[in-house]
């Protein structure tokens, strides 16, 4: 997980952050959250790819979080 701070808004990043979560397993993307310039707040499934609304930081981070969990399997400590 990276998530930056951007000195100010854009089109791309109205809120000011740039952002990439991934999750993969060898090689293969299983899940990732992105908001690349020119795509704005999305996430990939495998090859599929979705819009993704945007909430805020501690949103994505949980979200992301429970798709890690129901697709990878992973187990996250609190």
């Amino acid at each position: 997980m990276v998530i930056w701070s951007l000195p100010k808004a854009t089109p791309d990043r109205p809120h000011r952050l740039k952002y990439r979560l991934y999750c993969g397993r060898q090689g293969d993307c299983i899940v990732r959250y992105d908001n690349e310039s020119g795509k704005g707040d999305h996430r990939h499934y495998g090859e599929q790819e979705e819009a993704y609304r945007f909430l805020g930081a501690p949103q994505l981070i949980e979200d992301f979080k429970h798709d890690c969990a129901r697709l990878a399997g992973w187990r996250w400590e609190e």
